[in-house]
């Protein structure tokens, strides 16, 4: 079929039904779609994932035009399904802020439903929150939605939640103080993501990485490293597109500077262009042949901030296993220095390409050359909002709070309308069933005609053709093996699912045949080639089912299923039962010479993060862990040790900072959400959860290198009100009587993985840990 982008959500059952096989399928079902009328904006880039919406009758001035608002800050792009708007924004302003996903009647504004979920552990400044959207399954009517600190979580439409995943305590998702989260997107089967993350084992080196989870279960299908170490974040949302050869991709920009292409189906990293040497924030726009991206950081070929390109696609991409491509100035097909957009996201439309850029102009670009149509002043600045074309119409809001609503008229541009809303816009505008939705730092408003929208058209799909275990219209080319990832608890199991994959990345059949006549897939513990830690899974294979029994002990490592000629693997760590306790005197061989000439052993393989961070090493006939100084980029580690649902839980850890009278560094535990420290520089015991929202200290004298016993509580009642208490004391001392430190928090954290904390300011003084210890209450 010639190529064509979809909507990453309305048209992707069409795909599925008319472009050939579909996975095997149990039970037979009708599903039904919406037709365009009153489509619906599913996805913060709309139907299409362009920015574009066929809807017509729209308001040309959004003054007399408003229909309802509703105080909630933020700086999100609402979604709106079945007569629904979903909104992604916060409320509060200190200890009492709440990020939240609001469910409101779309033609009247009544909250229906709404899910507030507290900040932790993460470097978010000046309210910065609410700065990404949500997304709607258009099979369904689920949606899904990231918070800043990284809670992904899928509610079905009357706000039941159908799954929770921390990609913090679960990936070790980073944060930065920008607080830009981005959004989810569905596609097909799948809820994908991106984000930075610093994992464990081959993926413990941080970079911006894919996830795709499936979409009612929420285990992880797969995940993607295509680019090099990130110097920025990114929440470039994703483009979809299907290509000739039946493979469906997308390509977003990367904190690393490069715009990638990657196979939607499996993961597989395709492609990558370089733009910059920052992030690459604003999403891309697909014509002909062409991706047309743009960035706002410095070039990689001059001094000069911000460009726009126009890329030219491979004419023969990678096959399945293959080396991913490496694109370059050779591919470009045009290039306009002019154009510097950091986070807007351009408009693709009839060959012409609009951006706001950084001046706070509005730019019409021939998406053939790159050559200006015309230039529009709007405002002093522009940063993150984007433009949203419909009815004829670019609404366009900006950074100083005006929404424009502007015609193009070939050569030149004619703004419409104006309106002032009082505060910043951060977002694109959302529009549906005959309205057009805004959201400012304050407020989120619905704009159009008082008059209901008509009902919706809705026709029945015919039923699918189901393809049997036993077919052979395709051939399998790989399998996938799901979840890919996974985190078991001692005394629990994981079962695994195995699918075989055509060479488009199309699911075939489940293999999971155990027991039948067919031939049964053979698992195995597996250690790849190139890991540095060698290591094996602390716990029982058999069919399909890993088991660990109520003993098993801290442990990670890979799975390798095999059938026929092909194979697979997925990977996790097995997470004790309590009490668990490290010493770090058995199993640490000091194989390894650091930067300073320090032998060494990295610590346990199944601590979030922790190989890049922490070193094991011998002291005064003693094995301890301390921090890592090679990189200042490392000067803070946050690492976690245990499973995201714990609670109830004490924790204790002797602590120790080098240094002097002038510089010393800091050293904690992560308890349930909080890292509780002693804070060297500043003498003091410190309880936080957000630098700015939730942040508590006592006075206590710190030495350096003389060691502390650290002791930590979180006890939380019915309502959610919480006490968290910790205790200090030199090693060589007896345990006081009293808390060092008590503090209450109304809306406390109910669970949360334990952890270890580090902060070595300009990685100049190390700090050291031993002993921990993690006991049920």
């Amino acid at each position: 079929m010639s190529l064509k982008v979809f909507s990453i959500f309305m048209f992707f059952l069409y795909s599925l039904f008319n472009q050939g096989c579909v996975p095997k399928i149990v039970k037979s079902e009708k599903v039904v779609v919406k037709t365009s009328v009153n489509s619906d904006w599913l996805y913060w880039r709309g139907p299409e994932g362009t920015g574009v919406s066929d809807q017509t009758g729209l308001p040309s001035d959004l003054n007399k035009s408003l229909i309802w608002s509703h105080d909630i800050q933020g700086g999100g792009v609402p979604v709106i399904a079945g007569g629904k708007a979903y909104q992604f924004g916060y409320y509060g302003i200190t200890d009492d802020l709440q990020e939240a996903l609001v469910c409101f009647d779309a033609s009247t504004g009544d909250i229906l439903w709404q899910k507030r979920h507290s900040d932790f552990i993460s470097d978010i400044v000046y309210n910065r929150y609410g700065v990404g959207a949500a997304c709607v399954d258009p099979a369904s009517g689920n949606v899904y939605f990231q918070t800043s600190p990284g809670l992904l979580i899928g509610y079905d439409s009357e706000g039941n939640k159908l799954w929770e995943r921390s990609l913090m305590e679960e990936f070790a998702r980073l944060t930065f103080p920008n607080g830009r989260t981005g959004g989810p997107c569905i596609d097909g089967h799948l809820v994908i993501i991106h984000a930075i993350t610093a994992n464990w084992g081959k993926q413990g080196p941080a970079r911006d990485r894919f996830y795709a989870f499936d979409k009612d279960t929420g285990d992880l299908v797969w995940s993607s490293t295509p680019g090099i170490t990130p110097k920025d974040s990114s929440f470039a949302p994703l483009t979809f597109e299907d290509l000739p050869d039946g493979r469906r991709v997308f390509y977003s920009g990367t904190g690393c500077g490069h715009v990638v292409c990657i196979d939607a189906r499996t993961g597989q990293a395709l492609w990558r262009f370089q733009m910059s040497y920052g992030g690459v924030n604003a999403g891309v726009v697909i014509h002909k042949d062409s991706i047309i991206a743009v960035h706002g950081k410095e070039n990689i070929d001059s001094t000069i901030i911000g460009r726009m390109v126009a890329i030219k696609k491979p004419e023969k991409m990678p096959a399945l296993g293959d080396d991913i491509l490496i694109l370059g100035k050779d591919n470009e097909v045009w290039r306009n220095n002019g154009i510097e957009a950091f986070t807007s996201t351009p408009v693709y439309r009839e060959g012409r390409v609009y951006s706001t850029i950084k001046r706070g102009e509005l730019v019409c670009l021939d998406a053939d050359s790159g050559e200006e149509y015309w230039v529009l002043k709007l405002a002093p600045d522009q940063i993150h909002a984007s433009p949203t074309w419909a009815d004829g119409k670019l609404y366009v809001p900006m950074f100083d709070g005006k929404v424009f609503v502007v015609t193009d008229e070939g050569d030149h541009a004619i703004i419409q309308s104006e309106i002032d809303l009082g505060s910043a816009c951060l977002a694109a505008p959302a529009v549906a069933h005959g309205r057009v939705f805004v959201q400012s730092k304050k407020k989120l408003y619905c704009f159009g005609s008082d008059t209901p929208s008509p009902p919706f058209v809705v026709k029945p799909q015919e039923e699918l053709k189901h393809i049997s275990s036993g077919s052979t219209d395709l051939i399998s080319a790989s399998l996938q093996i799901v979840p890919a990832e996974f985190a078991l608890k001692a005394g629990s199991s994981q079962k695994f699912d195995i699918f075989a994959l055509d060479t488009r990345g199309k699911r075939i059949t489940k293999i999971n045949n155990y027991g039948s006549d067919q031939k049964n897939p053979n698992w195995e513990k597996w250690i790849p080639p190139t890991a540095k830690v060698k290591s094996k899974l602390d716990a029982i294979l058999e069919q399909g089912v890993l088991r660990a029994d109520q003993n098993a002990s801290l442990s990670a490592g890979a799975l390798k299923v095999s059938y026929g000629n092909l194979s697979g693997v997925t990977r996790g760590r097995v997470l004790p039962n309590l009490p668990y306790k490290e010493d770090f005197e058995e199993g640490y061989t000091f194989s390894n010479t650091s930067t300073d000439d320090i032998a060494f052993s990295y610590p346990p393989l199944s601590w979030l993060g922790a190989r890049m961070r922490w070193q094991v090493q011998d002291m005064d006939e003693n094995k301890v862990a301390g921090n890592t100084l090679d990189r200042v980029l490392f000067q803070r580690a946050i690492n976690f040790i245990g499973h995201m649902d714990m609670k109830d839980y004490t924790m204790e850890a002797d602590v120790m900072t080098d240094g002097d009278r002038r510089t010393k560094s800091n050293i904690g535990l992560i308890h349930q959400r909080y890292i509780i420290v002693l804070v060297g520089n500043s003498q003091k015991l410190e309880v936080v959860s957000n630098f700015d929202r939730f942040r508590h200290s006592v006075p206590f004298s710190i030495k350096t290198k003389s060691w502390y016993r650290l002791k930590t509580t979180v006890d939380v009642d019915e309502m959610g009100n919480g006490l968290i208490r910790a205790k200090a004391w030199p090693k060589d001392e007896e345990e006081p009587e009293e808390w060092t430190l008590e503090i209450e928090h109304a809306n406390a954290h109910r669970h949360g993985a334990p952890g270890i904390y580090a902060m070595s300011p300009q990685s100049k003084k190390k700090v050291y840990i031993d002993n921990i210890s993690v006991t049920q209450n």
